[in-house]
């Protein structure tokens, strides 16, 4: 798992190499450090030599600085290796996110998906920046002061043949245990995370209905939760600290009694003793250093498997059927079309639902609530794919149209508008980048956008802010009907988007529709009968099925539901 995470540390996996080079020659000098000391005091102190004494004084400092250097780049390398793989993890899991179908976004709640592209990825980011010295500087200060050790008294270093095994058996407990804590503790913050994003979205909602104090209440549950979580998991890793303490503290107090017994007997030397102790200084310390970096890589894997499960994730609408054709004229069929949002439902939402849509033609679609309008126009573009029958379009199944060119000639303006961050030519612009301003215009005039752009503060260069919270909802409808039409798609969808736009609006758009766009396939789904009775054909669904198709005079001479579906709508107006 974690080779896979590290793989997409790319071009900055130079950095990492440069670290693990800088720690292994910092611990060789520091290495060397207590072999000086030890000849410095059986030698230089015991001889009264202070011409050695000086030398090796200065071999020590050089030493240590060199080991000064080399740490700090040591650090700087691990730092850049682990921003660089942070980056790599997002890119990678954002990019995926791109090619995801809306069921397989159904799958993640979106704020799990924002946990795992920031508190997961920072997770391991630090684990590198943070762990990358000691996971290397451990492992060479553990061997290589073990075998100098046993090297200066064999029978003295047989103490670690105790404290080894009882330090393994301890981190080996801890980790054991901590491990699925800290996949909870994502979790957690998963679900504080969802509280926040649905308090924000929904903060109007909040305020209008004076629940404040609700989801205050409904936070502090969560965010109690998280802590308790958070403090079960570190309660248990900080045990990690103690329980190498207790060894090295025992292991010392059993290096000075029995190396206060060879000295007495004339069979080791006080600074053999001094050299020894800082020996064993170096391995225990490598031994925390390496417990600690087994405790972040195990909170890193816990945070590693949910991001692998986003990058894992099967994509199950892909190009893998397609051929390399364009969308020419707009033509549709729907053939025997069935479908469920997932594979083990029992009901299915769409029911053999057939009928043809020429090219050109306007088709409204209409039908009681959740009569699964939407669904059925999601199903042209391939937001869905269909359980059973077919989608075509000029008489070729959308399955073998490129996503990218079937999209691009589908532009779809959904029920829920959304405008970005920018100004408002920007969010135009996001149906055709390299549109001019001549085709801005006349796309912002058919959808009727020029009748309130003249009173924006800075017109076309407006900044929208996020969600375009400075315009009304009837003005964020106009602008993403004209960041559809600037598209010149060849098939229009139109999915309830003008439910927040006046009658008279409405008819000014259907109008422009008509006259300036021709030869486009347009598709209109509406609540209401006045926002289809002009279409070509109306389609009424009732629970799924296609109930029955034809003009509006023909379905509400003929169509009981349409006439129940008019005469509410007509009372409603009445009223």
């Amino acid at each position: 798992m974690l080779l896979r995470i590290f793989s997409y540390m790319g071009k900055y996996k130079k950095f990492a190499f440069l670290a693990i080079i800088c720690v292994t020659a910092e611990s060789v000098f520091e290495l060397l450090v207590p072999l000086l000391m030890a000849d410095l005091v059986d030698v230089g102190v015991a001889n009264g030599d202070r011409t050695y004494i000086y030398v090796k004084g200065m071999q020590m400092v050089l030493c240590a600085l060199c080991a000064l250097v080399l740490g700090m780049g040591s650090a700087r390398f691990s730092a850049l290796a682990g921003q660089g793989l942070g980056a790599g993890l997002r890119e990678a899991q954002y990019e995926k996110l791109q090619h995801y179908s809306f069921s397989n976004i159904d799958h993640f709640q979106v704020s799990s998906l924002v946990t795992r592209l920031t508190s997961d990825v920072t997770n391991i980011q630090n684990s590198v920046s943070t762990g990358l010295r000691p996971f290397c500087r451990g492992p060479v200060m553990l061997f290589t002061a073990t075998g100098v050790a046993f090297t200066l008294n064999g029978e003295l270093a047989m103490i670690f043949l105790v404290a080894l095994p009882v330090l393994a058996v301890l981190l080996f407990l801890i980790i054991s245990h901590v491990r699925p804590l800290y996949t909870k503790m994502q979790a957690a913050i998963d679900t504080v995370n969802r509280i926040i994003q649905e308090n924000l979205t929904a903060i109007r909602v909040v305020k209008a209905y004076v629940r404040g104090d609700y989801e205050v209440e409904k936070f502090a549950q969560g965010n109690a939760a998280l802590r308790r979580q958070a403090e079960t998991s570190f309660r248990l890793a900080a045990m990690n600290m103690p329980a190498m303490q207790f060894v090295l503290y025992a292991t010392i107090l059993g290096l000075l009694w029995f190396g206060g017994g060879l000295i007495r007997s004339g069979r080791m030397q006080v600074g053999e003793l001094t050299g020894f102790l800082s020996y064993v200084m170096q391995i225990l310390n490598s031994l925390m250093m390496i417990s600690n970096v087994f405790l972040m890589m195990t909170r890193s894997m816990a945070s590693a498997s949910r991001i692998l499960e986003v990058i894992d994730e099967k994509v199950d609408i892909t190009d893998e059927d397609a051929r390399d054709i364009q969308v020419e004229h707009g033509s549709i069929t729907f053939d025997h079309v069935w479908f469920k949002y997932k594979a083990d439902a029992k009901e299915y939402v769409l029911s053999d639902v057939s009928f043809d849509i020429a090219a050109g033609e306007t088709v409204g679609i209409i039908g009681q609530t959740g009569s699964a309008k939407s669904t059925l126009i999601q199903l042209i573009p391939r937001l869905y794919d269909v359980t059973k029958g077919e989608v075509r379009i000029d008489g070729i199944p959308v399955r073998e149209y490129p996503m990218t060119h079937l999209r691009d000639a589908i532009a779809v303006v959904l029920q829920k508008n959304t405008l970005f961050s920018g100004t408002l030519l920007d969010n135009l612009k996001w149906g055709k980048e390299d549109a001019t301003m001549e085709e801005v215009e006349e796309a912002c005039h058919i959808a009727c956008v020029d009748e309130f752009i003249d009173r924006l503060a800075d017109g076309y260069q407006t900044e929208m802010g996020q969600g375009g919270v400075n315009v009304s909802g009837g003005q964020k409808q106009r602008l993403c009907i004209a960041r559809a039409i600037l598209k010149k798609p060849k098939v229009l969808i139109l999915d309830d988007s003008t439910s927040a736009v006046d009658t008279a609006t409405e008819g000014k758009i259907r109008q422009g529709l008509r006259e300036k766009l021709p030869d486009m396939t347009k598709i209109i789904i509406a609540q209401r009968i006045s926002s289809v009775r002009h279409a070509d054909r109306i389609i009424l669904l009732d629970d799924g099925r296609v109930s029955d198709i034809g003009t509006h005079e023909e379905l509400l001479g003929r169509s009981r539901i349409y006439q129940e579906i008019y005469e509410s709508q007509k009372e409603g107006a009445d009223l």
